[in-house]
């Protein structure tokens, strides 16, 4: 659980956030940039899946602790598209939509290319 202090009001209370929730952000964030394909497991992270309800495909999440958020996200591209712009995008995308949703601070945010998938396009048929 990644507990979060609420400083807003003048009684102080505590929020909390179930990693869960930041994976699911973390997924959502990703899978939202056009030119990403999927989200891939690693062979460790099938594993610990099988194991550990709280992991996400494609996903690894480490919280330390001062708080800040390390983020290793594993995708598959489309062919054709201009990777260090889809990675930028991609980092910059889970940093924004983390601190809006869950006012957290991010460190790293790793993104690993891991394959590309080819489109194929359906041809036309000819008359």
């Amino acid at each position: 659980m990644v507990q979060i202090e609420d400083n807003v009001s003048a009684n102080k209370g505590k929020t909390t956030c179930d990693k869960r929730i930041l994976l699911s952000i973390i997924s959502l964030a990703t899978k939202e940039i056009s030119g990403v394909s999927e989200l891939v497991d690693t062979p460790a992270t099938i594993l610990k899946r099988m194991f550990k309800n709280n992991e996400s495909k494609g996903v690894k999440l480490k919280i330390s602790p001062n708080g800040k958020i390390t983020v290793d996200v594993y995708i598959k591209v489309y062919a054709g598209t201009n990777v260090p712009d889809i990675s930028f995008r991609v980092q910059e995308n889970i940093k924004t939509n983390i601190s809006s949703m869950v006012d957290l601070k991010t460190g790293k945010i790793n993104v690993h290319v891991v394959g590309v998938n080819f489109v194929q396009q359906k041809e036309e048929g000819v008359i």
